[in-house]
């Protein structure tokens, strides 16, 4: 069953929204810890399709922070590409704990391997973040 979570604690209004989107429920959460300590809005998602949605009603997310293996209709590769056909301005860095996807599958956007570092990951998102357009 799929699941979106809202942060229990808002940030300030001016805080980055984060949307991660990872099946792993523990790989999710230690994600979300990081990334809120930091100072981000993070929201999550299960798929590539609860994301989509989020998004649909979400004009807020500046980053998407996702997996490349997931269950659903699309992988994060294809969730990224459809993230810069209809959301361009959206930053999307992309994780896995497998094979590296080739450059060209991942569009320019950075990606992370797996197992990665509290601050690897707070670094490619406020880099993703300053490439899109708003400080933190």
């Amino acid at each position: 069953m799929s699941e979106l979570r809202e942060p229990t604690e808002r940030q300030p209004e001016h805080s980055p929204v984060v949307l991660i989107v990872d099946d792993e429920p523990f790989i999710r959460a230690t994600a979300e810890d990081c990334l809120g300590e930091a100072g981000f809005d993070v929201i999550t998602a299960t798929n590539a399709d609860n994301a989509l949605s989020v998004l649909d009603a979400r004009s807020d997310v500046r980053v998407v922070f996702t997996d490349v293996q997931m269950p659903g209709t699309m992988d994060g590769l294809g969730l990224a590409q459809k993230i810069h056909e209809r959301w361009p301005r959206i930053g999307v860095v992309v994780t896995s704990g497998r094979k590296r996807p080739t450059e060209a599958s991942l569009c320019d956007d950075p990606f992370l391997e797996k197992p990665y570092s509290p601050s690897t990951l707070v670094r490619e998102i406020r880099e993703s973040v300053l490439r899109h357009g708003k400080r933190i």
